[in-house]
């Protein structure tokens, strides 16, 4: 059995609820899309549509039904590699690369296998209530939340590779904007808590919870903009290796990098960005979003040196983040639901951590390598889904995630 002994044991009829709302909201998602949509591939770090609802619905037939069902039975076989992600305990995988190819099963077919696994699943809910089973189906509701985050940023970038760049959304645009006026806030210094604790649920990578010492340091109130990105295009600084680390410069130069993903310019030389909204006009006010680490650093470097009230300008810690959204998660400083903010922290274990054990053991612990974390939360993240102690990941030239930054400074 998995050691949860932290997990407080949700109500079955809670539970039911919420694997009914993520399973919704999955389907929801694919309302404004064709089939041929669900289909296409735009790079190896995406994946289809139709790959992320049946990569869920792989999740709830290998983890929850194959140990917990009697009699069970695959509703295909085959699809336990098809639409295995990383997990080389469960089996083989199908190349990550390749998952575009897969035009069989139809999405049909996948939606019908989604059906079948959501009816097993609530008839187990209703035959049985062990911890183990009601914590792998919560798991389950958290990873199907992470994925439709992923769609969507997935089928931005599939569309933004379309040059009739197609309108996902066709409702209003809800604004971002961050606030106008900027001030440092001073950030809680000394010795400090970390990490998850309570009853709730938490991704392993969240946990255990230790001391870390914060030096004195103050944190930006917001989120750095749109129109405080484009003075640092306008001077240059994609184009002065003295911002840049070397990876960054080197990246910069091989990928011919000039401004963030997303960003054009139209035959009037005005600046657009391409969003599920289609392609707009540059919203000055919004928080600058779709850029990679090295951009973040980078412009960091650059604001300190050219900004005077941004003297002495860098990434906050993942600790300093932390703390500061402990501190202030009632007051609105866009910590969540805009974009997700990069850190100088490098993705590794907290003292003292220990994967899952059992069948979900390979879940987050395998990628503490090379990647750096990021805090918060976007406007594509699940309601509910994020909290402050939440460890997102990515490679330092990843940028089709809706990551952004919010500066600190080492001082008051």
């Amino acid at each position: 059995m998995l050691n949860k002994t932290s997990y407080l044991l949700p109500a079955v009829e809670k539970l039911r609820e919420q694997f009914y709302l993520s399973r919704k909201r999955s389907i929801d998602l694919i309302r404004n899309l064709t089939t041929e949509d669900c289909q296409a591939q735009s790079m190896e770090d995406a994946s289809p549509a139709k790959w992320h609802l049946a990569h869920i619905t792989w999740l709830y037939e290998v983890m929850v039904l194959k140990p917990f069902e009697k009699n069970f039975a695959y509703w295909n076989s085959e699809f336990a590699v098809l639409f295995n992600s990383y997990y080389n305990g469960i089996g083989d995988k199908h190349p990550r690369s390749k998952r575009g190819l897969l035009t069989r099963p139809s999405l049909k077919e996948v939606l019908e296998w989604r059906k079948n696994i959501e009816a097993r699943v609530y008839a187990l809910l209703d035959e049985k209530t062990s911890p183990e089973l009601l914590w792998l189906i919560k798991l389950g509701i958290n990873h199907e939340q992470q994925h439709q985050e992923l769609l969507l940023t997935d089928i931005q970038h599939l569309f933004s590779n379309n040059s009739l760049f197609p309108v996902y959304y066709s409702d209003l645009k809800q604004p971002l904007a961050v606030e106008k006026s900027f001030k440092w806030i001073q950030g809680i210094d000394g010795l400090v808590k970390i990490g998850h604790a309570d009853d709730e649920f938490y991704f392993d990578n969240e946990g255990p919870k230790h001391s870390v010492l914060n030096q004195v340091h103050s944190i930006a109130n917001r989120l750095v903009s749109n129109s405080e990105w484009l003075q640092f295009i306008n001077d240059g600084g994609y184009q002065d290796y003295r911002w840049w680390l070397d990876a960054g410069w080197a990246w910069l130069q091989a990928e011919k990098i000039s401004s963030p993903l997303y960003w054009s310019k139209d035959s009037q030389n005005k600046m657009l960005r391409f969003s599920l909204y289609g392609n707009s006009p540059l919203d000055m006010h919004e928080p600058v979003s779709n850029i990679s680490y090295f951009e973040a650093d980078a412009f960091a470097r650059w604001a300190s040196h050219n900004i005077p009230e941004l003297a002495g300008a860098r990434l906050p810690t993942e600790f300093e983040w932390e703390t500061f959204a402990t501190s202030n998660s009632k007051v609105d400083h866009d910590l969540f639901g805009k974009v997700w903010q990069w850190t100088s922290s490098n993705y590794t274990a907290y003292p003292g951590y220990q994967p899952w054990a059992g069948i979900a053991g390979e879940y987050n612990g395998k990628f503490m390598v090379n990647q750096m974390v990021l805090r918060g939360s976007s406007a594509y993240t699940a309601s509910g889904h994020s909290r402050v102690t939440y460890r997102n990941f990515l490679p330092t030239n990843a940028r089709w995630q809706m990551s952004g930054l919010r500066l600190a400074k080492d001082g008051i």
